[in-house]
């Protein structure tokens, strides 16, 4: 843990305002190095007041992501509770793949400011632009065959739709299977990679990337149709730092259920897809179908001409209604 978060930490708990010298005996620092922590926190954005005899008090905080913070609303005890922050990645799924290869433990967070490369399905890219959304991924080491991995993405969507309406007035719905909506425009988007083990079929691990739309934004041209955040639907602020911690809760509130799948019930009865004609995708095969039920194993049931089946991978689009 840096001195500057250290200090951010201590201000955050503090009930008014706390002496150079106390911060720097607290730290096992020098009066010099918590000085330059300040000066380092006012850059950022934090408003710290400094008074004679009296010491520094944290009057106000930005939006920003901070490990403080996370902490200040964290009560997950695995998930979430080991992580690294970066200002800027190439891709926090990249990231936490080369931290998982390497034996990071399960749980172990991943977090940035913004991303250079943010990765979507598909190979497309994920719009992340700075100070505007929460980009994180974990590394998960679940016990399973590869086969049921995409119940660890319809068990994620539940988490965070859950996490999104217990800090914003908004009804978060869930496109199968990774994108989450905001008045029918996408807000957030997941994104599950896994390392499978050939001999037992298993996952070795697998890596859980989230990327959400939270401050007020405006979205280049070809997004603007199709894309929202939270603040731009429900007009208030949302902390990133909060919602980042509240994720961490209630993945790890769900994770018990990964084998059994209860969490499917509230999955299907938050699904905007159920009912709709849809435009399936896998791979170079595309094709309209009837979307029917998601089944308990997160497959998506349609129809397609008198035919019925079971997708459990690739993707959908919505046609409009």
């Amino acid at each position: 843990m840096s001195t500057k978060n250290d200090v951010l930490r201590t201000l955050m708990e503090a009930d008014g305002p706390v002496s150079g010298e106390r911060l720097a005996r607290r730290q096992g620092v020098s009066r010099n190095s918590v000085w330059k922590a300040i000066e380092q926190l006012r850059q950022e954005g934090y408003a710290i007041e400094a008074a004679t005899n009296r010491g520094y008090r944290l009057s106000a905080a930005p939006n920003r992501v901070s490990q403080p913070e996370i902490e200040k609303y964290l009560t997950a005890k695995t998930i979430g509770a080991r992580m690294e922050l970066h200002d800027l990645l190439d891709s926090t799924n990249t990231r936490a793949k080369a931290l998982a290869a390497t034996g990071a433990p399960h749980g172990y967070l991943v977090v940035a400011e913004s991303q250079s490369g943010g990765k979507g399905r598909m190979g497309r890219s994920f719009f992340s632009p700075e100070h505007s959304g929460v980009y994180i991924t974990y590394v998960l080491r679940p016990q399973m065959l590869a086969e049921k991995a995409v119940m660890i993405t319809s068990m994620a969507a539940v988490a965070v739709a859950r996490a999104i309406e217990a800090l914003a007035d908004v009804d978060v719905k869930i496109k199968w299977v990774n994108d989450l909506y905001i008045h029918d425009r996408k807000a957030c988007g997941i994104l599950c990679e896994a390392s499978v083990d050939f001999e037992s079929g298993g996952l070795e691990y697998a890596v859980l990337g989230i990327g959400i739309n939270v401050t007020r934004m405006e979205f280049p041209p070809e997004l603007r149709q199709i894309a929202t955040s939270i603040e731009n639907e429900c007009g208030a602020p949302v902390s990133r730092s909060r919602l980042i911690a509240e994720i961490s809760n209630q993945l790890e509130a769900l994770w018990p259920q990964l084998e059994t799948g209860a969490f499917m019930a509230e999955s299907r009865a938050r699904s905007n897809v159920i009912g709709r004609d849809v435009l399936v995708i896998r791979g170079d095969e595309r094709f309209e179908a009837r979307a029917l039920d998601i089944d308990d194993a997160g497959r998506l049931v349609i129809r397609a001409g008198d035919a019925v089946s079971r997708v459990g991978s690739g993707e959908i689009s919505l046609k409009l209604k």
